[in-house]
């Protein structure tokens, strides 16, 4: 599939980070970003819709895309677990001539940046501490023990990649950090 020319902006961060909190902001400020909707194999959560928050896909019809070479980028995050970015979700967004905004984790990013390029600006964003970031995830009340616990154990190995990201967002305050990054993200979408 050939796409239209056109450039994205990824977001990616550990679990609990504010990653998601902050591409919503932006997406109600900044009106030419348009959300990319991942591609999913896991349960819906209660409050999530299929095509909205994720499309929600069996194990066996993820597989069966990757088979097919549908996805930009895709990633088992957890065992069984797929993630993923569909070719015909970017090209539907850039068709309506907007800006395409990702909200994926760090591996998924990374993968992104390298796919898209110069026409991507890839933002990690940071929370305060860990322990701030195991406070975020327990006060969510979404997950078990055994989820939380393995979601931090996997933020500590994505914060040693922030680095590899073009631009690392200190999430310390909401407000600050979203002034911060919506500056940023203009400039870019300028360019």
């Amino acid at each position: 599939m050939q796409f239209k020319t056109g450039k994205c902006v990824i977001f990616s961060a550990p679990s609990g980070a504010g990653k998601t909190t902050i591409v919503h902001r932006l997406l109600d400020e900044i009106e030419i970003l348009c959300f990319s909707v991942s591609a999913c194999s896991r349960e819906a959560r209660q409050n999530e819709r299929d095509g909205i928050d994720y499309y929600f896909l069996s194990i066996d019809e993820f597989k069966n895309k990757i088979k097919n070479h549908e996805f930009v980028e895709w990633e088992e995050v957890y065992q069984d677990n797929y993630y993923g970015t569909l070719k015909s979700e970017i090209e539907r967004i850039w068709m309506k001539n907007k800006v395409v905004i990702f909200d994926v984790d760090v591996i998924g990013g990374l993968n992104l940046k390298k796919y898209f390029g110069d026409k991507a600006l890839s933002v990690f964003v940071q929370p305060p501490s860990m322990q701030e970031l195991e406070k975020r995830l327990r006060s969510r009340k979404t997950e078990s023990e055994d989820k939380i616990q393995m979601r931090i154990n996997k933020s500590t190995i994505e914060m040693k990649r922030s680095n590899e990201f073009d631009y690392v967002l200190l999430n310390n305050d909401l407000e600050l950090a979203v002034s911060e990054i919506k500056t940023r993200v203009l400039q870019f979408v300028k360019e």
